[in-house]
């Protein structure tokens, strides 16, 4: 029973994912590239046995007769990077002193919570996880933020926001209002209200009732003829005009007109009412007459109906201004009939037009952000004053707005305006936590120090924490530098430091003081890049530069990050290794294509053009050949700045903006990952390439079932490598029983049939060989990584190295481990891996390289914790006779200071449990839970602690 402890320790992917640095030809039928792939694959294969490709020392070719004087004013322009003039970002989201115990807290509240409450819970959790690195956990919560929501116009928020999380805008031949043929997203099932969360996920209506389309058709002639004048027995009188009507029918739309026509006043004794003075068209009283009768206003003009509106509303007629509300928002369905409609609606209060033409302005975000027509509607406080008095203005609508103002332009006008609007729909304390702080990050920005440092300390006083960092930097900018100093010391005296508390000390001490500090910064959170960029430019500074590029590859080894490829980039042009330059500036403009150079005064394109002529020129066919060297190395940056290269001479080719996107996940740079994906999707040629990388769009923002779809569809036009591959990664994702496995096996095997090359069929070979080992079928599984070897796909020996040691031949799968740490360029998951194989002490020193290498890595500090579960006694054993539970929760809880991870806190429950310290047990699962809350083992330790508690 102890043991089940640990069974999360070690979780083995069934396959390596798909979507790993495959970085050659897509087969396609239109542009030729898998040919040009299969040739050089067969080429370079034999090339590349006997002369190896290595980079060209830019020494050796870096011409003579180039004074260096021009080089450096050329390439260095504004000169070296200072360390004084560095300063870490201030974050925009929410950060806590004890992120761990805010989440479980989080849980508790949305678990006790009643359920039409929940969607402002989930909305709290979508604020508090817009600051971790992983961008699915921010989709799930908002998700099920939409699918407890009960009112339209948190519907429509919620599901323009999701849709931009795809970025949908981008795709070639969209239109914002589409629908993805769900509920959740559904333009029409968001302007339905109620509370329907089982069905939030089923297929919607729009395929069976095309927006503006009748259930049926009739004509108002006919019902104006299907009623005789007999039963007419009253008129209004318009100028000369007389409109017959059925008494009860008008006293029927409203109180008013009951009581007029049936109470004590003289028009319900007269047969004709003159209703020329109250400004009723004829038309207008004509449809107003025949609704009373049909009650249905869908075979009016439009015009009439908004007359309609009007008249409902001064009359009270509550049905008759639904039925217009209603029908006139089904009429709006682009940007023109929203900019038309929504003034009308504010005016006549008609919550469901305002809602319609909101969900178009929402849904063609952020395009419609940069329309002065659109955005006059929600910056000032009257237009917000305008959306309140209608009931669309709301804390979530300009949470939505706000942080994509923030992405586009921080200082924009247009983003102050809208955060100071949150800030005014601010009522719970986190509300006000986050729209404050932002407001102070926009001003700092903005270099508005004063009003910054008032915003941040309304924050402070809201209870946000990590304001104080924009208290104490806007006091220094004002010249308060000891008082900024004491500031952060006290805060690290009063609360358990961590590491943004000891980087923003640094900014105020100097010498030794201030060099104790970042390293306690880097020692508590490791992924902290300003330390990095520091060091590096003090090394600098001092001459020492090879020291200076160490000290920042340190960081960009585990998290790839601009603004530290940038520094590198810099500091290689200053040691005159240009080529080196030339990579990481490419590999930067992958990531953010407009970034600019040299704090903000150079764009990276252009240095891109200044550093081509100091390095060796490639054509096409010689990036295919440093291509295929850098992947069989393992060196994903490399690969990166290679098909970067290849994009610049040929933008068009979809395979190419594919492969980046494979290599951009490799380095876990999802958003950027995402934009490469929807370019491929934007430049394919066939709909079956199309299709392929839609269904990769849908896959990687969590529609599974979707993906599916879209890789059949593909195959049913054209089988290819691609499609099957789709199809066999998303079907292995979604379950892996004995019946599955041999279909995703057969999947595979479709996929190597298909024409591709050498790259992408070593991937495919790799995942087979997985499935095989899972099936256990280890010879085939061998087979399928020795062909993997031959055709260079490094990775193989991981694969190759867990089938030896099945077979119990640990020493072949130690060799095999380490040849991959000999290959690889990036091989902190080698060592990782390797540790597997060896003796306890050898596999503490892997594991302790593992972690040098790549802190971020969880597994290194569960083994340390545990001891490992691959050895045969037992972890909990071992730890409960040596008395070091202790030492394993300091270990658990270092990596948690920096990395909220589910196997981390489920672990440290453990271990809680263990010693009876429930309080804990509780805190850490209900925190596992929020990040994950259907995770089974830490909820059957949270139920079995919770009931031990009420026995207590």
């Amino acid at each position: 029973m102890q043991r089940n402890k640990f069974t999360t320790m070690r979780s083995l992917k069934v396959l390596d994912r798909c979507k790993g640095a495959q970085v050659y030809a897509l087969h396609t039928t239109g542009g030729g590239g898998g040919d040009v792939g299969d040739k050089l694959y067969h080429q370079l294969q034999d090339h590349l046995s006997v002369n190896p490709v290595r980079p060209i020392s830019m020494h050796n070719y870096q011409s003579s007769n180039v004074p260096l004087a021009y080089v450096n004013e050329t390439l260095l322009p504004y000169g070296l990077p200072v360390s004084d003039l560095l300063e870490p970002q201030i974050e925009s989201c929410l950060k806590f002193v004890d992120f761990i115990g805010t989440l479980a807290d989080l849980y508790r509240r949305i678990e006790n919570c009643p359920q039409f409450e929940k969607t402002g819970m989930y909305l709290e959790q979508c604020a508090i996880f817009k600051g971790l690195s992983d961008p699915k956990l921010f989709r799930r919560t908002l998700r099920a933020a939409r699918q407890h929501t009960v009112d339209v116009h948190s519907k429509v928020v919620l599901a323009a926001w999701l849709r931009y999380e795809r970025r949908e805008d981008e795709l070639r031949g969209t239109n914002s209002m589409n629908c993805c043929g769900r509920n959740i997203e559904c333009p029409k099932a968001t302007l339905v209200p109620g509370y329907n969360p089982e069905f939030i996920y089923d297929p919607c209506v729009c395929s069976k009732n095309p927006r503006g389309e009748s259930v049926d058709d009739y004509s108002i002639e006919d019902v104006e003829c299907s009623t005789s004048d007999e039963y007419r027995d009253m008129s209004f009188c318009i100028g000369d005009n007389e409109i017959r009507c059925i008494r009860y029918c008008i006293a029927s739309l409203s109180t008013p007109f009951r009581t007029m026509l049936y109470g004590g006043f003289k028009e319900s004794r007269k047969e004709k009412i003159n209703f020329t003075q109250n400004g009723i068209s004829i038309e207008c009283m004509k449809a107003a007459e025949l609704y009373s009768r049909i009650r249905r206003v869908d075979s009016f003009d439009p015009r009439i109906i908004l007359e309609l509106l009007t008249f409902s509303n001064r009359f009270c007629c509550d049905d008759l201004k639904s039925a217009c509300d209603s029908y006139l928002a089904s009429l709006v369905n682009d940007v023109e009939n929203a900019l038309l409609l929504i003034e009308y609606g504010l005016e006549e209060n008609a919550y469901l037009l305002v809602a319609a033409c909101l969900q178009v302005f929402l849904r063609e975000l952020p395009n419609s952000m940069h329309s002065p027509n659109v955005m006059k509607y929600f910056c000032s406080p009257e237009a917000k004053e305008r959306l309140a008095l209608v009931g669309h203005a709301s804390f979530l609508l300009y949470f939505f707005l706000s942080q994509i103002a923030m992405e586009e332009d921080m200082k924009a006008n247009t983003t102050v305006m809208l955060l100071e609007r949150l800030a005014d729909c601010a009522t719970e304390s986190w509300q006000k936590q986050l729209a404050y702080h932002q407001l102070g990050v926009a001003m700092y920005k903005r270099k508005e120090y004063k009003d910054a440092q008032s915003w941040f300390e309304e924050a402070y006083e809201s209870g946000h924490i990590y304001s104080k960092v924009g208290i104490a930097r806007t006091k220094c900018k004002r010249g308060h530098k000891y008082s900024a100093y004491k500031m952060i010391n006290s805060l690290i005296s009063e609360y358990k430091p961590v590491g943004w508390m000891h980087q923003e000390r640094s900014l105020y001490c100097d010498g030794k003081e201030k060099m104790s500090d970042l390293e306690m910064a880097t020692e508590l959170d490791p992924t902290l890049c300003f330390p990095y960029k520091y060091r590096a430019v003090l090394l600098l500074e001092t001459n020492k530069i090879g020291a200076a590029i160490s000290e920042i590859s340190k960081i960009i080894s585990f998290k790839v990050s601009p603004d530290c490829l940038e520094l590198r980039a810099w500091i290689s042009i200053a040691m005159e290794d240009y080529e080196r330059a030339l990579r990481d500036v490419r590999a930067l403009l992958t990531l953010e294509p407009n970034y600019m150079m040299f704090h903000g005064k150079m764009h990276g394109d252009h240095l891109v053009e200044l550093l081509r002529p100091f390095v060796q020129q490639w054509s096409q066919a010689d990036c295919w050949m440093q291509l295929y060297d850098r992947w069989s190395s393992v060196d994903d940056l490399g690969s990166l700045a290679v098909v970067h290269h290849m994009l610049a001479n040929d933008p068009g080719k979809s395979l190419l903006w594919f492969r980046q996107s494979l290599l951009l996940l490799r380095l876990n740079c999802q958003k950027a990952a995402m934009r490469s994906l929807r370019l491929a999707r934007n430049h394919s040629t066939s709909d079956h390439e199309r299709l392929v990388y839609e269904g990769w769009i849908l896959y990687d923002t969590g529609h599974c079932e979707e993906a599916l779809a879209k890789a059949e569809e593909s195959i049913s036009i054209q089988r290819s490598f691609e499609a099957f591959f789709l199809k066999a990664y998303a079907l292995a994702d979604t379950s892996l029983d004995q019946e599955s496995s041999a279909y995703v096996i057969q999947l595979l095997l479709d996929a190597l049939r298909c024409p591709s090359d050498g790259l992408r069929k070593g991937q495919a070979l790799n995942n087979l060989g997985s499935v095989y080992v899972d099936c256990e079928k280890l010879d085939l599984a061998a087979d399928c990584y020795m062909n993997a070897l031959n055709i260079k796909h490094t990775r193989a020996h991981q694969g190759l190295a867990r089938v030896f040691h099945l077979k119990n031949q640990r020493k072949a799968a130690y060799d095999e481990m380490t040849k991959l740490i000999e290959k690889a360029r990036n091989n902190a998951s080698a060592y990782e891996k390797r540790s597997e194989y060896s003796d306890r002490d050898m596999a503490k020193s892997d594991l302790a390289m593992a972690t040098q290498l790549d802190p971020l890595r969880t597994y290194p500090y569960r083994y340390r914790a545990a001891v490992g579960p691959e050895h045969e006694v037992s972890a909990f054993a071992v730890l409960m006779d040596d008395h070091k539970e202790n030492e394993a929760i300091a270990e658990l809880t270092r990596a948690l200071a920096f990395k909220p991870d589910l196997q981390l806190l489920h672990l440290r429950a453990a271990f809680h449990d263990s010693m009876g310290d429930y309080a804990s047990t509780v805190r850490d699962c209900e925190a596992a839970l929020c990040l994950e809350p259907n995770h089974a083992d830490t909820l059957e330790l949270y139920n079995k602690v919770r009931e031990l508690v009420k026995e207590q």
